[in-house]
């Protein structure tokens, strides 16, 4: 799996005081915005290859929809930020 200590933090996250932080499972990353973790993405094995499941930690509404599939973890990480990117309008 990944790990964000691997993967930058994007610029669009970084102008809005946010950061990536690793969770206790290798496959979780929060993204925290002003130092609080207000989403979590979980990235899962699926179908041989590898999708990332993007949640709200305040309400645990799920944010990936529509569901796509990445060959790498890393790729699915990346997918995830970006879908959040897209969902919050940033």
């Amino acid at each position: 799996m990944t790990t964000t200590a691997t993967h930058a933090v994007p610029d669009w996250l970084k102008l809005r005081d946010g950061a990536l932080k690793p969770g206790v499972r290798p496959e979780t990353t929060f993204v925290l915005v002003g130092g609080q973790p207000l989403y979590k993405l979980e990235v899962r094995p699926a179908a041989g290859k590898f999708a990332c499941a993007v949640s709200n930690t305040v309400n645990g509404k799920r944010l990936d929809e529509p569901a796509a599939t990445f060959p790498t973890a890393d790729a699915a990480l990346a997918g995830g930020l970006e879908r959040l990117r897209t969902v919050l309008g940033w």
